[in-house]
């Protein structure tokens, strides 16, 4: 393959986003503005695990790569040196023409730039906050935060269009396999969901404790769905997150209707897509929701500005504080009131403005 002189040219792209689920997602529209521009080319998405679990539901990404970088946050099986040189003669392998970098504006893109240098690709573009100098070929300075904050799907896209990559088509898009929508389909049944009456998933789990609505609200929340509005609840989460979604259950008095650690990502994804509602924190499955049309009432923890739902009808509920936008897993103050001081009631009255079912409970 000859290399590509510009990215018009480029048919084999290499993306780099080495998050996590929400973050991959929100990667979509600038990876489907790649795949549509130039030379239409085939997109290969390096990515961690989690992220390729996501990305093999994306329409925009030919094929996933899993690597876990030693720069990202370490995860249970960090890579070895010996694993990051075998990746790069692997990528050299690929010859791949471009690689676009994405990264969020506190994460550095030179280490994924001197990786994809090692590995030969000729065509280098990520935000740089550094003089990138023969790192990247095509860069964007990084001014986030001081001179602005975008959504995460506009700052990629953005990113992109500095390389004259535009897409139709902004949404997030996952394909719902067949076979998912049907075990989700049986799931709900077997949890005994009146799928004619009014209902809703609720995600009350966060991978950060900082990101967490506490979980005496959410019982309060989930109470006041089904008891005052008929709204049946069904929990959401994984593996880890059963022992919340029970405690919630009990304290709610709700019915035994728990998915938790019970789907696979496409199942959830199916599970979401039928549903008239999510209700959730700033966590990986408002994104999915978000991918499959589903509304969204986002708990919204103040920890980062640029998250929130895209493109689908949501309601963002948070409570301002001095300390806002504070990055923290974990509320260095203490007080946690971003939000603590959104009252059950609140939620209540978004859920039943935002969602699907609003008209059979008025």
């Amino acid at each position: 393959m000859v290399a590509a002189r510009d990215w018009s040219t480029a048919a084999e792209v290499l993306c780099v986003r080495l998050d996590t689920i929400g973050d991959v997602l929100m990667t979509g529209p600038a990876m489907r503005a790649l795949r549509e521009s130039g030379a239409r080319p085939r997109i290969t998405l390096l990515t961690s695990k989690p992220g390729a679990s996501a990305a093999r539901l994306m329409p925009e990404v030919d094929e996933t790569v899993v690597y876990e970088a030693p720069w990202m946050k370490r995860g249970e099986h960090p890579s070895s040196a010996a694993a990051d040189r075998a990746m790069i003669e692997g990528l050299r392998a690929r010859r791949f023409d471009a690689a676009a970098i994405f990264t969020v504006y506190t994460q550095s893109a030179l280490p994924a730039a001197l990786m994809c240098r090692l590995a030969d690709v000729p065509l280098r573009l990520a935000h740089c906050r550094e003089k990138p100098y023969g790192l990247l070929t095509h860069h964007v300075a990084e001014r986030e935060p001081e001179e602005h904050v975008r959504h995460e799907v506009r700052r990629q896209l953005d990113l992109v269009a500095a390389v004259g990559a535009t897409a139709a088509d902004e949404r997030l898009r996952v394909r719902v396999p067949r076979a998912a929508r049907a075990r989700a389909t049986a799931a709900i049944a077997a949890l005994g969901v009146d799928e004619e009456r009014a209902w809703t998933v609720v995600h009350p789990g966060a991978s950060a404790p900082s990101r967490r609505y506490p979980d005496e609200q959410w019982a309060e929340v989930c109470r006041r769905l089904e008891t005052d509005h008929g709204v049946q609840v069904v929990l959401s989460g994984d593996a880890g997150e059963a022992a919340l979604a029970a405690g919630i259950a009990r304290a709610a008095g709700l019915p035994d209707r728990s998915l938790t650690g019970r789907l696979a990502l496409p199942e959830l994804a199916a599970l979401l897509e039928a549903a008239p509602l999510l209700l959730a924190g700033n966590t990986g499955p408002v994104h999915l929701a978000a991918a499959v049309g589903t509304p969204v009432v986002d708990l919204y923890a103040l920890t980062n500005p640029q998250h929130t739902p895209w493109g689908v009808p949501s309601k963002v509920l948070s409570h301002d504080v001095p300390c806002r936008w504070c990055l923290g897993s974990v509320c260095r103050e203490g007080h946690h009131l971003c939000l603590r001081a959104v009252e059950p009631a609140e939620v209540v009255r978004a859920a039943l403005a935002v969602g699907k079912f609003r008209l059979l409970t008025a």
